[in-house]
């Protein structure tokens, strides 16, 4: 088992990257993310782990123990490969993965490319206790975030009534953002959803316009 890598990256690839150890190209599998901190000729260390089937060995890299945790316990479960171990990290943090798990929330992991709606709620059932937060991520409260995005609405013109219930609704259709308490997503898509409802119409008059 090959845990860690620590060499030159002579090469990054859309999908991979090789890094040299002591002469040996080493080939790596990994996300987007953690390609896009890698820079050729610069020396790199990563936490990696290794897949033995019948007919390869395939390295993935993982910008530390974490990530590679989350991977590792992901592909645990009946139907999840590493395909969509990568999928996951790609869409979703580490942290915002637990998250998800512990909460029971589905629909959250049904938003990586791959993984249906049955699948990610084999994940959650099957994962519950072994993912759980770490705290790295430091999300406010849902009384804060909600009440600093709902305060936006109205100062822009919406009832708080109507503000309320769409800063609700987005946080549905958007847990991921909801558990970071992202202010400034959250009203994005707010806004959007308020748009595309309709809701605009209902929007009333910001003081001093007639």
């Amino acid at each position: 088992m090959i845990s860690s890598l620590r060499g030159v990256v002579t090469h990054v690839g859309l999908h991979s990257a090789v890094v040299d150890v002591n002469g040996f190209g080493m080939l790596v599998q990994a996300t987007p993310q953690t390609l896009g901190g890698l820079h050729v000729g610069r020396e790199t260390e990563l936490a990696t782990t290794m897949v033995v089937r019948e007919d390869s060995m395939t390295l993935y890299g993982f910008e530390d123990a974490s990530q590679r945790e989350v991977f590792e316990t992901l592909t645990s479960v009946s139907g999840v490969g590493p395909r969509l171990g990568l999928a996951a990290l790609a869409v979703h943090s580490p942290e915002a993965i637990r998250v998800a798990v512990a909460a029971g929330d589905s629909k959250a992991i049904s938003k990586v490319p791959g993984i249906g709606p049955k699948l990610a709620g084999r994940i959650v059932l099957e994962l519950a206790g072994k993912l759980v937060p770490l705290g790295t991520e430091s999300a406010p409260a849902a009384a804060d975030w909600k009440g600093q995005v709902v305060e936006a609405m109205t100062g822009l013109g919406w009832s708080e009534k109507d503000a309320g219930a769409a800063v609700d609704a987005a946080a549905e259709e958007h847990p991921e953002a909801a558990a970071a308490g992202d202010v400034g997503e959250l009203l994005r898509l707010t806004l959007r959803r308020m748009g595309r409802d309709g809701t605009r119409a209902a929007r009333r008059p910001a003081a001093g316009v007639k």
